[in-house]
């Protein structure tokens, strides 16, 4: 979600005249748009926040401004604390940044707004895509769940749902573009419908991507165990454009702790979804999201988690150690775990995930797979002489090109020699490689930001539109 509004920032920014600064270069304006699920989301802010200061001070004129959900829950703490900053808006005003940007230079003050309600879906607003081949698309913001350890529906608001028609028409236009591949985003997605008293909504939208001529690849996260029906699994089944994979948070393997959690499914509602989820496709890849150290957390209860991690096998999973966040009820329950023995559990956790992603990966080995060739995923692409993407799955291949030259975008058939706990290989020659619509955009787009004088350069650049985000493993 936060990729997906710092494109839509972007959009803007590009829209109102600002162009993209030269690398090296001290720009005029610096955005961040922030997070808050973590602990340390305010220390990694106001800490970029200092680090600028002495540019601003030598650059009379530069702006900076803060927004998304840390903004939404400090307001007028960042300006407080950081009287440099120039603008703070939150994550229902995106699409004011403009505005608020020029009322800052002609009043030569901070200007800090913010709206309780949605003004205008991110998705309308106009967009400076990171990636020529695959695209985010937001179906619905906010979430009616209740999670007591989650800060987000204080910021994000109640789940606001899409009309179908407006979702597809924007699926259809990405894809003329030269898009083979989106992702469905939502904070609960798979609620899709709630709003308009659809309960079957997400899995005929599902259904509805795969009536649309060119779009290769379809995924979506995050949905919630609550609301995942056999309806969803039937539509990923049968629509052949919806991949095989499946990100299902599990947040703990105890029901005492689920409970506490407000999560509304228990451990064996959980695990008979990813059964049936397997019965009806199964070569799906799931990966999950995982909590350590909730509160009241027992010897028993990690042991529980513990045991739904070799039940589930998942393919990788991101694992957190729990933060407190002011303003959710968790924060203030008994039993906060000591952070020694959250430490301890955590390394046993991450431990288990990896030795259990390894050997689901190593199965895999000598088996063909898919590949949507990706720029930037693999870091260490040129010192290996490899070339990186994701199978139709969403596991991360390196594959050795040979004497082919594929593109970001084409799809490059390969077969897998071998495998780590977060990556499989492939280093024989590949079996084929076919040139796509969505190659042809990215070589489109290349060509474009590298003529001098382009009017349309900025907007065509490659260069990443990541503000602030933090990378999670696991």
């Amino acid at each position: 979600m936060n990729v997906h509004d710092s494109e839509r920032v972007a959009g803007l920014l590009e829209q109102s005249g600002y162009l993209k600064a030269a690398a090296g270069a001290v720009p005029d304006l610096v955005v961040f748009n922030t997070c808050a699920v973590r602990e340390n989301a305010a220390d990694r802010l106001y800490g970029n926040l200092g680090h600028l200061l002495p540019t601003k001070k030598a650059h009379p004129g530069m702006q900076i401004a803060v927004g998304g959900c840390l903004a939404q829950m400090e307001r007028q703490q960042i300006t407080d604390r950081a009287p440099w900053v120039d603008v703070v808006y939150g994550t229902h005003n995106i699409g004011a940044l403009p505005a608020l940007l020029e009322r800052a230079r002609e009043r030569q003050q901070a200007q800090v707004e913010f709206e309780e309600t949605l003004t205008t879906f991110p998705s309308l607003l106009p967009a400076r895509r990171q990636s020529a081949y695959s695209a985010w698309v937001s179906i619905s913001v906010g979430c009616n769940n209740t999670c007591t350890f989650c800060i987000v529906p204080s910021l994000r608001g109640k789940e606001k749902d899409r009309r179908p028609g407006d979702i597809l028409d924007e699926i259809k236009s990405l894809v003329d573009d030269g898009v083979i591949e989106v992702t469905l985003l939502g904070q609960n997605v798979n609620s899709y419908g709630a709003e308009f008293g659809d309960k079957l909504a997400f899995g005929k939208l599902l259904r509805a991507c795969g009536e649309i001529d060119g779009l290769e690849r379809v995924r979506f996260t995050s949905p919630h165990p609550r609301d995942f029906t056999d309806d969803v699994i039937e539509a990923m089944r049968d629509t052949p454009n919806v991949m095989p994979s499946l990100h299902m948070p599990l947040q703990s393997g105890s029901d005492v702790i689920l409970r506490s959690m407000r999560r509304a499914y228990r451990r064996d509602r959980y695990l008979a979804i990813l059964d049936n989820v397997r019965r009806h496709i199964p070569h799906a890849a799931i990966t999950t999201d995982i909590i350590v150290g909730f509160p009241g957390e027992t010897e028993e209860d990690f042991e529980a988690t513990l045991d739904v991690v070799r039940q589930a096998r998942f393919t990788s999973a991101f694992t957190f150690q729990y933060s407190i966040r002011a303003g959710t009820p968790a924060a203030t329950m008994p039993g906060q775990v000591p952070r020694p023995v959250l430490q301890q559990r955590y390394d046993r956790l991450t431990a288990l995930v990896e030795e259990v992603s390894t050997e689901e990966n190593a199965r895999r080995g000598g088996t063909v797979v898919e590949v949507l060739v990706a720029e930037g995923e693999g870091r260490k692409d040129a010192a290996t002489h490899r070339l990186s993407g994701r199978a139709r799955d969403n596991r991360l291949v390196h594959f050795a090109p040979h004497d082919t030259a594929p593109r970001p975008g084409d799809i490059v058939t390969t077969r897998v020699t071998s495998a780590a706990p977060h990556y499989l290989r492939a280093d024989e020659a590949p079996l084929s490689v076919r040139r796509t619509r969505a190659g042809d955009a990215w070589e489109a787009r290349k060509l474009a930001a590298a003529t001098p004088g382009d009017a349309a350069a900025p907007a065509a650049s490659a260069a990443p539109v990541l503000l602030g985000m933090p990378t999670r493993r696991g």
